[in-house]
């Protein structure tokens, strides 16, 4: 894959954010949603490639979704795959809230796993602990393994969970082990980013949720050589049936190679300040950003801070 790529797509994260930090605060996620996604789209479409959507999203408006299945961008040049989210924490945006993100990933054709629309138990690590989780196994066991490898106590880990009814049993289970949590309101993927970010003060990310985040967790961590698992956990025979239809065993253990395979480019850039990323900050002539662009074969993870002047048109 064409290195160039990682900077062409990173103004796509960069217009999503955009688009939907002008509606930070205002109380109308679903806008802030589409708005997002309009302006990703425009953007991707002005990128020489031919992509193929495999995670997308839904807008309200007309035009103003990114379903899968949907080919985007100039329809020449490579053909790529794409997993998007042009506004990670929606809710975190309409409410003015801390880590709002747009996130994308693109591979080569045949990278990206589609997965069905089950949830799934994740657990995300580092760089040091890739090999030493195991989601089969319990938090503890888990968090320990962590400690020993880390050579530290279990009382100095800190655990990222997503602030959920169905987290109350793993939230538990955790704080009896004597490690400390930091919960979330929204935004799994980038909480799963944060325990590959040096200075996040994140260790591991426990906890269940969409499967599509999954993946754009996975893509993230495989990126800055961390570890990433996951196991769907269908809550009725519905759920088992979609599983059974996509050929998937109820007790398959997801790793990052299952879920992006080959070279990855993963962008994202800040909506509202962050763990990792500052939000959008907006200036009488334009805005700034703040975006972090890696390549899964390289290992390279670039920070970018960028001035957008409002009064000079844009190529697309």
């Amino acid at each position: 894959m064409d290195r160039n790529l990682a900077i062409e797509f990173v103004r796509a994260t960069e217009a999503a954010a955009m688009a939907s930090a002008r509606l930070m605060g205002r109380g109308d996620e679903k806008l802030a949603m589409a708005e997002s996604i309009l302006a990703m789209k425009a953007m991707i479409d002005s990128i020489e490639c031919k992509a193929k959507v495999i995670i997308g999203e839904k807008g309200i408006f007309q035009g103003s979704s990114i379903e899968e299945g949907t080919e985007i961008g100039k329809g020449e040049g490579p053909e790529l795959e794409i997993a998007l989210n042009p506004l990670e924490g929606a809710k975190v945006c309409a409410t003015g809230g801390y880590n709002a993100l747009s996130l994308l990933a693109i591979a080569e054709k045949g990278s990206i796993f589609s997965p069905p629309e089950v949830y799934m138990d994740k657990i995300g690590v580092g760089p040091e602990a890739r090999d030493v989780i195991d989601l089969r196994e319990s938090p503890k066991e888990n968090l320990n393994r962590l400690a020993d490898i880390k050579k530290c106590r279990v009382q100095d880990l800190t655990c990222v969970i997503l602030n959920r009814p169905r987290h109350e049993k793993l939230i538990q289970e955790v704080r009896n082990t004597g490690a400390r949590i930091q919960l979330i309101f929204d935004g799994d993927v980038a909480g799963a980013i944060s325990t590959c970010m040096p200075d996040s003060g994140i260790d591991i990310m426990f906890g269940e949720g969409g499967a599509a985040e999954g993946v754009m967790a996975a893509a993230a961590i495989k990126c800055m050589g961390g570890g990433f698992q996951g196991i769907f956990r269908p809550k009725n025979s519905t759920e088992e049936k979609l599983l059974i239809d996509h050929e998937i065993s109820l007790d398959r253990v997801f790793d990052t190679e299952d879920l992006v395979e080959g070279d990855i480019v993963f962008s994202a850039t800040g909506v509202t300040n962050g763990s990792f990323l500052n939000g959008v900050l907006f200036k009488p002539w334009g805005a700034i950003t703040h975006s972090i662009v890696m390549r899964s074969q390289s290992g390279t993870l670039r920070h970018i801070k960028a001035e957008h002047h409002f009064d000079r048109k844009p190529r697309y």
